[in-house]
């Protein structure tokens, strides 16, 4: 791995720790998101610092060069990554779907209870008419 690379996974390291630092502050991130980027950053760092391990790694896979071992290992990353989020926006769009199967039958039952209340009131008020006529 050349020194340039290395200066420049470090940079990127740094500028995704001082992103998510930032992104958190202002709220827009959540801990719990951030952990996984701040792990994948670590790593990266870890293997810029010490470059023999994607060496060792990447020979270990057959793999010609470093550089195309870290592009293989961050790719993966990121597949693992997005089958999560998409696995986790399945079971929110379900909730969604549940919620609001769920209110649009409360708004139902809520509407005919509205209308059979309204039908006793007329009714009583028919029967109280009726009542004050035959008086």
């Amino acid at each position: 791995m050349t020194l340039l690379f290395r200066i420049i996974l470090l940079a990127v390291c740094l500028f995704t720790y001082f992103f998510l630092h930032h992104s958190i502050k202002k709220e827009r991130m959540r801990i719990e998101e951030s952990i996984f980027w701040l792990i994948l950053s670590l790593l990266l760092l870890v293997f810029s610092i010490f470059p023999g391990i994607p060496d060792i790694l990447a020979r270990l896979l057959g793999i010609y060069s470093t550089a195309n071992f870290l592009f293989l290992f961050v790719i993966f990353i990121l597949l693992l990554r997005l089958f999560y989020v998409n696995a986790a926006l399945g079971k929110l769009e379900e909730r969604v779907k549940t919620l609001v199967q769920n209110e649009a039958l409360r708004d139902r039952r809520e509407r005919e209870k509205d209308r059979r209340d309204k039908r006793v009131k007329d009714s009583q008020n028919r029967e109280t008419k009726e009542k004050r006529q035959i008086e």
